[in-house]
């Protein structure tokens, strides 16, 4: 099986909320390449769709650090971060995203922050996935 299958495949336990088995399918890619960007993010949404938030945390971290600039990842992070109770090292993300971005190519994502930002200077809380 190649690693676009693997992938589907994954992505089909994903969608069936079987994350063990996606989490084992996408280990398999990373142990042939494992700075496979594909693999990362999903392994990384599983681990935070089942709560473990500090795997998915290490796993946004590595992307981040693999592509630093890219928003989806910044938003895993962000996300992540938030639910650990970990405000200003989620706040600190946005900063160092912001630093890292593409302005052209990022548009949405900043979008997204300044948004969050704006809400958490009019003091309003901030409730589940800030960042989609």
């Amino acid at each position: 099986m190649n690693t676009e299958q693997q992938l589907q495949k994954a992505r089909e336990f994903i969608d069936k909320q079987q994350h063990d088995e996606a989490r084992m399918c996408l280990l398999e890619i990373l142990k042939e390449d494992a700075t496979n960007k594909a693999a990362l993010i999903m392994i990384g949404g599983s681990y935070y769709s089942m709560e473990k938030y500090a795997e998915a945390e290490m796993v946004f971290e590595r992307l981040i650090l693999l592509e630093p600039g890219i928003g989806q990842f910044s938003i895993g992070l962000f996300n992540t971060l938030w639910r650990m109770n970990r405000q200003e090292e989620a706040l600190e993300e946005v900063k160092r995203f912001l630093s890292n971005a593409d302005q052209e190519l990022e548009n949405e994502t900043i979008a997204q922050y300044i948004a969050i930002i704006n809400h958490l200077d009019n003091g309003d809380s901030l409730d589940n996935d800030i960042a989609k």
